[in-house]
């Protein structure tokens, strides 16, 4: 069993403001959510860009998959 990785409560909050703000701007492509956080937010380091981009992919992803299970079981 392998774990996840821990992501600190600001990456969180600030990927969830981002998404709920502008949810039809993110995808689940990572590298088209760097470019789309670069133009959003205005972040100073490269590191907490994409930690935060990543985020986005995973939730984006994540919504996108639970749409798709609730339309086959129901």
């Amino acid at each position: 069993m392998s774990l996840g990785r821990v992501r600190s409560e600001k990456v969180k909050k600030i990927a969830r403001e981002l998404l709920k703000r502008y949810p039809d701007k993110f995808t689940a492509d990572f590298e088209e959510n760097k470019k789309v956080m670069a133009s959003l937010a205005k972040i100073p380091s490269t590191k907490l860009k994409n930690t935060i981009a990543g985020y986005i992919t995973r939730l984006v992803v994540r919504s996108q998959s639970e749409k798709t299970s609730r339309k086959e079981s129901g």
